[in-house]
């Protein structure tokens, strides 16, 4: 049966790391205890739970307003739970949204809003709600809520870049509140940050550039007039791009071989080919070759 319905992915970054904590039963009553609260608002919000994936939720709602406020409500009810927890011990939510057509076969669903929406969820940073356009037609920005455009990104398996947006939920918090998503990074220095207030330092086998958001778009690739240069014949003459847009960074592939990131902290390897991800606070890039590869040529990234 096909029906057009809005697809909900919801995740827990980092509960790998929670399980080495907390042992395996510590953390699975943990993340069971997340995974079944999500559950419940989506019920609330007339949405119905599809599966739930380990440490994650897969959710279908008829209408898009409707999934739009529950995931809202998720990210709110949860940072407000996490308060509560010690650092080493957070899962923040990160969620993916989209609409379209599905098909659901034996209880289950299948289409491409269900590839975007998951797609969206990985790609996404902790504490974010990742939607595509369709998700948004005749939801409201309510008291709090902003839609903030990130643009045309490229989902695997897709042939056209599907239209993203970032839905902002915390601007009725107080700072108190905020300042509970992440530890400040110790080499972070608010003086040398642009009018823009982002920049990304990179580090390859001893060599460190910094490079602020006005001075974005920069390449990474094995050519000397590249402005960052990884010479290793797996990476390609221009390998990657990092590009500032809508306050965001942006990781661009444009390799043969692709990209693999990894976000400190925990969840899994992303794998990009001719695709784009948000980079958000520290991790690793390996270049034309997976992490697999104990040899890959690595790019350490720090946004801040």
């Amino acid at each position: 049966m096909s029906v057009h319905t809005t697809v909900v992915f919801t995740d827990l970054f980092g509960s790998t790391g929670v399980f080495e904590v907390l042992g395996n039963a510590r953390a699975t009553q943990a993340v069971t205890q997340v995974t079944t609260w999500v559950a419940h608002i989506v019920e609330l919000h007339e949405g119905r739970v599809v599966k739930m994936l380990g440490d994650g939720v897969l959710a279908l709602f008829e209408k898009s307003p409707s999934a739009i406020n529950a995931v809202v409500e998720m990210q709110r009810g949860h940072q407000h739970l996490m308060m509560k927890i010690p650092p080493a011990k957070r899962m923040p939510l990160r969620i993916g949204v989209a609409s379209g057509d599905v098909e659901i076969v034996e209880g289950d669903c299948y289409g491409d809003a269900v590839n975007v929406a998951s797609r969206l969820s990985d790609l996404s940073g902790p504490h974010q709600i990742w939607a595509n356009s369709a998700a948004l037609k005749g939801a409201d920005e309510a008291p709090g809520v902003r839609f903030r455009i990130l643009g045309p990104i490229s989902i695997r398996g897709r042939v056209e870049p599907c239209t993203v947006y970032k839905v902002e939920w915390q601007n009725d918090v107080t700072s108190d509140f905020l300042t509970l998503q992440a530890d400040l990074d110790p080499l972070f220095d608010a003086g040398n940050t642009d009018a823009l207030g982002g920049q990304v330092e990179l580090t390859w086998l001893g060599i460190k550039k910094t490079f602020k958001s006005f001075e974005l778009p920069i390449h990474i690739g094995r050519v000397r007039d590249v402005e960052f240069v990884v010479n290793d014949p797996r990476v390609s003459r221009t390998h990657a791009r990092i590009d500032w847009r809508n306050g965001s960074v942006m990781l661009v592939d444009v390799s043969s071989y692709g990209s693999w990131l990894r976000f400190s902290g925990g969840g899994a390897d992303i794998l990009l080919r001719r695709e784009e991800c948000v980079l958000h606070g520290c991790g690793e890039i390996a270049l034309g070759s997976s992490f697999n590869d104990l040899s890959a040529p690595t790019v350490q990234f720090s946004v801040s």
